[in-house]
């Protein structure tokens, strides 16, 4: 399922449902370090539903109760306690949060069953209350069942980058106790993997494929393979619990990709990192049991995890005396509970009559990926040994959050045409990048033939994309693509226009472009029949276009079930798709169906449906409550010809042609679209933020990339950036990027910061070289272009992000 692919595989703020972040800087993204982490103390509950009953029901008797905890892709459940309604856990968890406000705490309470776990309530706390309390101790109102309350204390930990008060926190955490097997941690360690020099070759040399294991402790986690290559890039982040860093190391073994050949390894006692500057190295580092010049370029950032002494926790409420209704903290309001104090009946509530989705429903956009051609690629099927070049099949790998398209071969050509179309639907969130890899096809294992990436936010800026992209790590090569961020509108006579052009394209993958995408939010349903046996029925609702099908979770034991969940599907025409709905009890007996002609949809006003719709197959009261909202794709490619009598229409029909502008993007410069200067001694542009936080108190610069750089030989350059702040007598404002190899549009996404006050900012020059890494013999051009600039004259506290001119070096 496409959404479950895109769920599980963004894992940074990007995999969360949260807001857009303005001015998040992609080096966050790559080294993230998050905003805090919230330690979760899940204590006890009291008043659980008793679902182990006796006597068919008519005896009440215990539970067994779990519970899972969930932040994002973090989960975590307690052990069980049997046969107790009040049960005590005394169990700890840490969570890392990337974003808030934005993430939420999400519990629910089981009851522990042979056979299936019977559900004993929910509550979803917003961290970002814990964020401003520091400390949250309280009871929390249940939902969705009629009694049950869940003590938890939760405490927001700062990131703190000096190692003053390590020991202190350490000894704070031998006093905390806990049932669970991991005790409380001192600190958390981002690594981030960006690449490796010169790694041995396998035997026969041949170009090994190398990954990397990363181990903590008892924890171990893996970057991404990159095939074909002794010289890898992953850029891989890693984030890791750390309880002492004073007793622990990182290890490091790079690998090739069947696990077996070691490749090099390097151990990093984290004592190293305690004594540098804000507990930070970024540099190479010599790989041991490598080759000779053998490196791995690694980024380790540690932070001391504190409670701040000012925090206040809020006393444990009392024992809410309705259980089951009021509202816990985050304004988390539970059901009412239909029945009163000693099961008498009160007057049902009035059904809602429209659905409540989310703010954000219905907020995924559209990308479509039209792969045109290659231009120039590398021979890779060569004879005798090299001496008689031939040909490649070459094939293209698309990877956009966590989904991957894949190309069709085509033999014995250096200039494919693949004519190939793509579509996935999106969240607008930030960091995203869509990767394009080009691949030899072998009998044995595919060869390399290139990689580029994509900034999703670029394109989403530009809606409409037409140009060659350079590929990178090889001699030469490029690929041309269409990429359009459609515009989503509710204009129903655009959608005629659409479906005519539509009609006259046609690609080499089969593919029909959609038209539109239909959002469907199943909020709940009402009145269902029961089991054959009399009972009530656990439910779950199937949602279903064409070959495409979404499944909500199952509802516990009611006829009456609540799902609150949202789904999407690409339509190619929605005059003749249909929308199917299946209701049943846990996938087995149906309960009832829904059909609903997408054509019904594009009559109702602004293209949504929003009612309660009778269920096919059940009883005549039962009925389903949902939201069917259609946004048509506008593709800019649907050329629009001038009605006649419009002004300047000279009765031709001339065609509109869609405009595109590449002068505010931020892709690298590419052989599609030269980037001009009005400076003829320019030497390419340099990318940076400039700003000061007033929070933090500190400045900051940003080297985002470079474009358009000079060629040092023929290979291009091994550009990197270094600065310094002047004045500065000693150097101890100099900094430096990593080296790009082989690459004249690097991109770098490193931040600086420096501890100056404003006034002392606003005095500083920034002296700026964009230089070509060369050995000390030589004779390349070592300094590619040169920026002088006054930091007076930038807006430090809004900061500012644009291109610089180089100056080359005079002659």
């Amino acid at each position: 399922m496409i959404m479950d692919a895109i769920a599980s595989h963004l894992v940074l703020p990007n995999r969360l449902t949260v807001p857009l972040v303005a001015d998040l800087h992609v080096a966050q993204l790559r080294s993230p370090l998050p905003r805090g982490v919230v330690r979760i103390h899940l204590l006890e509950a009291e008043e659980l539903t008793a679902k182990d009953t006796v006597i068919r029901g008519l005896i009440d008797g215990k539970s067994d109760p779990y519970a899972v905890l969930r932040v994002g892709t973090q989960i975590f459940t307690s052990h069980h306690v049997d046969s107790n309604l009040n049960p005590q856990w005394r169990e700890m968890y840490e969570v890392i949060v990337h974003e808030v406000p934005g993430q939420e705490l999400e519990l629910e309470v089981f009851d522990k069953d042979p056979d299936q776990d019977d559900f004993l309530g929910r509550v979803k706390v917003d961290l970002d209350i814990v964020k401003k309390a520091r400390v949250v101790d309280d009871w929390f109102n249940l939902k969705d069942v009629p009694s049950g309350n869940v003590h938890l204390r939760l405490e927001w930990l700062s990131l703190l980058s000096s190692a003053d008060r390590l020991s202190e926190v350490i000894q704070t955490n031998q006093n905390l106790t806990s049932k669970t097997a991991d005790p409380p941690s001192a600190a958390i360690l981002a690594v981030y993997l960006d690449q490796a020099y010169e790694l041995p070759m396998r035997k026969g040399n041949k170009d090994p494929s190398p990954m990397v294991q990363i181990s903590i402790q008892d924890t171990t986690k893996e970057s991404k393979t990159c095939y074909g290559t002794n010289s890898p890039v992953w850029e891989d982040a890693f984030t890791f619990f750390i309880q002492d860093p004073r007793k622990q190391d990182i290890d490091i073994q790079v690998k090739d990709d069947d696990r077996a050949l070691s490749l090099g390894s390097l151990t990093i006692p984290l004592t190293r990192l305690l004594a540098t500057h804000e507990l930070t190295m970024d540099q190479w580092f010599q790989l041991e049991n490598s080759g000779s010049a053998s490196r791995i370029y690694i980024k380790l950032v540690l932070r001391v995890l504190w409670l701040s002494e000012d925090a206040t926790p809020t006393t444990p409420s009392p024992r809410p005396s309705d259980s089951g209704s009021g509202t816990g903290h985050g304004g988390i309001t539970s059901e009412l509970n239909p029945m009163g104090p000693g099961g008498l009946d009160k007057p049902e509530p009035a059904r809602p009559q429209h659905t409540t989705p989310d703010p954000d429903f219905a907020s995924e956009g559209v990308l479509r990926i039209h792969l045109v051609e290659a231009q120039n690629l590398i021979a890779k099927d060569n004879f005798m040994g090299g001496m008689v070049k031939g040909k490649s099949d070459p094939y293209v790998k698309i990877r956009v959050s966590g989904i991957t398209f894949r190309s069709h071969t085509i033999k014995e050509n250096l200039n494919p045409i693949w004519n190939e179309l793509y579509e996935v639907i999106l969240t607008q969130l930030p960091g995203q990048e869509i990767q394009f890899e080009l691949f030899d096809k072998d009998i044995d294992q595919d060869d390399f033939l290139g990689r580029f990436k994509l900034n999703l936010r670029d394109i989403i800026t530009a809606h409409f994309i037409d140009t060659w992209y350079t590929l990178n790590d090889v001699k030469s090569g490029r690929v041309h693509l269409v990429l359009e961020w459609l515009p989503r509108v509710s204009d129903l006579p655009r959608l005629e226009q659409i479906l005519q052009y539509q009609s006259q394209k046609s690609y080499q993958n089969k593919v029909v472009p959609s038209t539109a995408v239909l959002f469907v939010y199943v909020e709940r349903a009402h009145g269902l029949p029961l089991k054959k046996s009399g009972k009530e029925p656990k439910v779950g609702a199937e949602i279903i276009l064409k070959s495409v099908s979404y499944r909500t979770k199952i509802c516990e034991r009611s006829t009456s079930p609540r799902w609150d969940e949202a789904f999407y599907f690409l339509v190619r025409d929605p005059r003749d798709e249909t929308l199917t709905v299946k209701l049943s009890h846990s996938w087995g007996q149906a309960l009832g169906s829904l059909t609903l002609p997408l054509r019904e949809v594009l009559v109702e006003p602004g293209l949504v449906l929003d009612r309660w719709l009778t269920l096919d197959g059940a009883l005549p009261e039962s009925q389903i409550l949902l939201r069917a909202t259609l946004k048509i794709l506008d593709t800019q490619l649907a050329l629009c010809r001038k009605a006649p009598g419009d002004e300047g229409n000279d009765g031709s029909g001339e065609e509109i042609i869609p405009n595109w502008d590449p002068s505010h993007l931020d892709l690298r410069y590419r052989g599609g679209f030269p980037i001009g200067s009005d400076n003829a001694n320019t030497a390419g542009q340099v990318k940076l933020t400039i700003g000061y936080s007033m929070g933090e108190n500190r400045l900051f610069i940003t080297v985002h990339a470079c474009r358009a750089l000079a060629a040092c030989s023929k290979d291009g350059a091994d550009p990197y950036v270094s600065f310094i702040l002047l004045p500065d007598k000693k150097a101890t404002t100099k900094r430096r990027t990593a080296t790009k190899k082989r690459d004249l549009n690097p991109e770098f996404s490193e931040r600086f910061d420096f501890d100056f006050s404003l006034e002392e900012s606003m005095q500083r020059r920034l002296d700026l070289s964009v230089k070509n890494s060369v050995s000390f013999m030589s004779r390349e051009r070592e300094l590619i272009g040169k920026l002088l600039l006054d930091l007076d004259q930038i807006d430090l506290k809004t900061g500012v992000t644009q291109w610089y001119d180089l100056v080359a070096e005079a002659n």
